[in-house]
């Protein structure tokens, strides 16, 4: 989950490596490093976050028009100065960077000891580069060739970017499990995890295909071939994210930003989709999959994370209106579990990055037993939009703070797409229903933002629990993942262990932990199973537990027994989901900011998950 960035051409390298790097943050900031060349090679790490390696690089020599940087999240070897990347080959004459996991490395790491080969770090990274620059000696080979042969020798995954004092006009560059886009400019290129270093100098990219190495030389066009040393064509898109998109904009964080921005990412995720006039539902991207999707024995949905309760949504949206069988999975223990999946099951992975290694890894499963593979994700030309059948996009713009927010609400409403769609095309609801529904999903972004006008009151309410040590949320129906999703939102940010629940489970065991010191946060709007969900509020209130309700406009039940409440507009219960999450989302962000944790830099976490 490291961020990586590279340049080489005739400008200085350095300020578009460390702006690169801030770019990247967000998805490692254990530690960070670059690596130039001036007549050698410089490298300068540290621990920490990269303002603390842009004050270590001062007075440093920094002239050079070629580098490569990294920010790490650290998986072999604790975070330090001495495992920051970039890593060192035996004789120093070689360096690389590496996003990903080499899980053969102790092997070859003892191989390369009996050779003499002394090692500095714990990094499985030190290993691979120790090994490129042996095959590269022993076979008197050039770097290119000597990097191609070196991954064949290793298991795991990679993005990587590799140069030497030998060729310091030329950056190696390979991708496999971990994602590596190159921006191409003329006489220059640009690497990186992701496109948001790349937009400021130019749209012309190359996304690398898994198995894929490149050499970037300066002057001459980009070779490209797989490890198998296969030829291949270079296929060049057009960047469509905008520089304005991936800046704070006057906001204190990313993550107030984004949430800020759902009024724009939902309607933006059903615009030109949803047909008013003409009531009608489509999704390009899955338009060849409709027969096979409602024929299907079953969806498997495949997640992780904030995507896996975007997931859970889902299953209720689809069995509720659309009569189709859903299962849900962690994409991590489907992968794992010999699941039971044939020719007649539709898996759909959902992803925000669209870069998540165990949903990756699941999908191929799946492909392999024969299973129509569609996405939903975030990130145009990611490895899971590549890898799928078919899919569609949620359009909800760069999200760069950890905690997801707007991906969630445009996942969602593309399965709310979805399940109106093959509702419509089942007739499994009324024509008066499936009309109702549509237009009051087009009311949404307009509600959504008179929520985000509650903004002042929801962070007075979160001065009054910032000191709270657990959280309880509870929900139930369509509500439930909201609950999960409400509570894991508070965990990750601001480090307050909180738990959802269904509201009906609350009894089975969570009861036992509730007395005066023990915020109860209970989604009880008006539809579904409200009766059922005022009752668990009284059971609540009669061990003096203090609940925080999230309840419909003008209620007044709840109102008289909750401690405190949140009213959110009225709207047709499967759109409940979306609209009850946005107060959770200003919970969680206030308190965290009242603890003085870094909202969009929770520790221990990263953005895109792409190892295992």
């Amino acid at each position: 989950m490291c961020g990586i960035v590279g340049y080489i051409g005739s400008r200085q390298a350095y300020p578009i490596l460390i702006k690169g790097l801030k770019r990247l943050e967000y998805r490692g900031y254990d530690s960070s490093g670059i690596a130039l060349y001036d007549s050698g090679l410089n490298v300068y790490k540290k621990k920490g976050k990269v303002s603390e390696l842009e004050a270590f690089c001062e007075g440093k020599n920094i002239n050079s028009t070629v580098g490569i940087g990294h920010t790490r999240w650290a998986t072999h070897g604790v975070p330090n100065d001495v495992n920051a990347h970039p890593h060192y080959g035996q004789n120093k004459d070689i360096t690389i960077i590496h996003n990903g996991i080499i899980e053969n490395y102790d092997s070859i790491k003892k191989a390369l000891s009996k050779l003499g080969h002394q090692f500095e770090s714990d990094t499985d990274t030190e290993v691979l580069v120790h090994l490129i620059e042996e095959i590269k000696t022993q076979e008197n080979i050039d770097l290119f060739e000597a990097v191609r042969l070196a991954l064949n020798e290793v298991v795991g995954a990679y993005a990587i970017g590799v140069i030497s004092q030998d060729n310091p006009d030329e950056i190696i560059v390979a991708k496999k499990g971990s994602p590596l886009v190159i921006g191409i400019n003329e006489g220059e290129y640009f690497i990186a995890s992701d496109a948001s270093p790349i937009i400021e100098y130019t749209k012309e990219v190359l996304y690398l295909e898994d198995g894929e190495i490149a050499r970037l030389c300066v002057g001459q066009e980009l070779e490209l071939k797989t490890i198998d040393n296969v030829v291949k064509t270079p296929y060049i898109q057009e960047l469509e994210m905008s520089l304005e998109s991936i800046e704070k904009g006057g906001y204190e964080h990313f993550m107030l930003k984004e949430i800020f921005e759902q009024p724009k990412s939902i309607a933006d995720s059903f615009r030109g989709r949803l047909k008013l006039d003409t009531a009608e539902v489509k999704l390009g991207g899955i338009a060849d999959y409709e027969n096979k999707i409602i024929n299907a024995n079953k969806i498997i949905i495949i997640a992780c994370g904030t995507s896996w309760h975007a997931g859970l949504i889902g299953e209720y949206l689809l069995e509720d209106l659309a009569r189709i069988p859903v299962e849900v999975e962690y994409a991590s223990e489907f992968r794992y579990r010999n699941p039971v999946i044939t020719e007649n099951d539709v898996v759909l992975a959902i992803s925000q990055s669209g870069e998540t290694a165990d949903t990756l890894a699941a999908m191929k499963l799946a492909k392999d037993k024969g299973a129509t593979v569609l996405a939903i994700c975030n990130v145009v030309g990611s490895s899971i939009a590549r890898l799928s059948d078919g899919g569609t996009y949620t359009h909800a713009g760069p999200e760069i703070g950890v905690a997801s927010t707007k991906a969630f609400t445009a996942q969602v409403t593309v399965l709310t797409l979805m399940a109106f769609m093959f509702a419509r095309k089942k007739g499994s609801i009324s024509e008066s229903y499936y009309r109702e529904l549509i237009t009051e999903l087009e009311t949404v972004p307009a509600k959504v933002e008179s929520m985000i006008s509650m903004n002042s009151y929801i962070e007075e309410l979160s001065a009054k629990f910032k000191d709270a040590q657990n959280f309880l949320y509870l929900g139930r129906g369509y509500n439930f993942p909201v609950a999960l999703e409400g509570a894991l939102k508070l965990k990750e940010i601001s480090y307050i262990h909180a738990e959802g629940y269904p509201a009906a489970e609350m009894k089975h065991g969570p009861i036992a932990l509730i007395d005066e010191n023990m915020p109860i946060v209970v989604i009880a709007t008006k539809k579904g199973h409200y009766e059922k969900v005022v009752s668990n509020i009284q059971e609540v209130k009669a061990r003096n537990g203090v609940v925080i309700a999230v309840v419909t406009q003008g209620d007044t039940a709840v109102k008289a027994i909750a401690d405190y409440i949140i009213e959110i507009p009225e709207v047709a219960e499967p759109l409940t989901p979306i609209l009850a999450n946005i107060p959770l989302q200003l919970l969680s962000y206030h308190i965290a900011v009242m603890r003085g944790c870094n909202v969009d830099q929770p520790r221990n976490l990263a953005k895109s998950v792409t190892v295992e």
